[in-house]
């Protein structure tokens, strides 16, 4: 079968590392199903990967991708929840959890193997392509703001970084759940595409914004860390689930920190009912991801160059 999968590891031209061609089949050990897949999404994770962080040489040839939807075994049409091994289901009880290309061979290919119980019935009222897009990032979306930030309606929050998946999905689940929006962004064309999205306003990174927010949404890391927490109201909620910047920022703002009694919360994906949820919040609310291009499977290198060079506003979207 075609796929798009790391050959080798190199963690400064990671491109280097992809390969596209054939594969063999999926392995179904006990418990586990074939999806044919119709649609998968590119992430971070899977340049991080070609990187090497997650993934060893001696896991090689890997095939890439985290999320993805199709058809199953039986002809349902489903989408998979990509973390294997959190539950015991279809593993060893004792298996520590990972996500799909860290043990287990990835979405970017005709078929993909998992776990009977990692997938779900796809609604009806969302295309193979905008559910491939929820898994991941706007599954961590949906956890940063309605689980780790306890935010609701009408509560304002910050969205770090407009134009990346992560933040293009807060921006638009916070704003069909009612929340105040803001957003920055170095790009202008993106802080016009945020606020089109949603977003009561949008700004330069580092710009003071008109009001204090309840909560940040925060990604980007080393880069925005002082102007999230001076942004933040007094028992406000800083939520963190990426440094696409770089991890060690130059000024934490430990005095704010404690005498704001600032909550700084880590958060990583969501569990399986959460994405649950957001499909069914996109199926009644009519929100659809935002899509900067759809490829197919053959053409995966260019959307992997977008991504690269941050040449995108929203999910790269790879069809078989």
């Amino acid at each position: 079968m075609f796929a798009a999968y790391a050959a080798h590891l190199d963690p400064d031209q990671p491109l280097n590392g992809l390969e596209l061609g054939e594969r063999p089949e999926p392995e179904v050990p006990p418990g586990w199903t074939t999806v044919d897949v119709k649609a998968a999404s590119l992430n971070h994770h899977d340049l991080w990967s070609l990187r090497g962080v997650g993934l060893t040489s001696e896991s090689l040839p890997m095939i890439l991708g985290c999320d993805a939807a199709g058809v199953d075994a039986d002809g349902n049409e489903v989408v998979l929840y990509p973390v294997i091994g959190q539950t015991g289901h279809g593993v060893g009880p004792r298996e520590p959890r990972s996500i799909l290309t860290e043990k287990y061979q990835g979405t970017f290919a005709e078929r993909v193997a998992v776990p009977q119980w990692n997938v779900l019935p796809k609604p009806k009222e969302l295309s193979f392509e905008d559910a491939a897009c929820l898994p991941t990032a706007w599954l961590t979306a949906y956890r940063m703001l309605f689980t780790n930030a306890r935010v609701g309606p009408g509560d304002s929050v910050l969205v770090q970084g407009a134009g990346g998946g992560v933040a293009t999905a807060a921006i638009v689940l916070g704003a069909a759940a009612g929340l105040r929006v803001f957003a920055t962004s170095r790009d202008e064309a993106k802080r016009k595409r945020a606020v089109d999205l949603g977003a009561e306003g949008a700004f330069e990174n580092g710009e003071r914004l008109p009001r204090r927010v309840d909560a940040v949404i925060e990604t980007v890391g080393a880069a925005t860390w002082s102007h999230s927490v001076k942004s933040l109201k007094p028992g406000g909620t800083l939520v963190i689930a990426g440094a696409t910047s770089g991890p060690n920022p130059s000024a934490t703002e430990l005095n704010r920190v404690f005498f704001l009694e600032l909550r700084i919360v880590g958060s990583t994906m969501g569990g399986k009912e959460e994405l649950a949820s957001l499909l069914s919040f996109c199926a009644a609310k009519g929100v659809r991801p935002v899509v900067d291009s759809t490829l197919p499977l053959d053409r995966a290198r260019e959307g992997f160059e977008k991504m690269h060079s941050g040449d995108l506003f929203g999910k790269v979207v790879l069809t078989s």
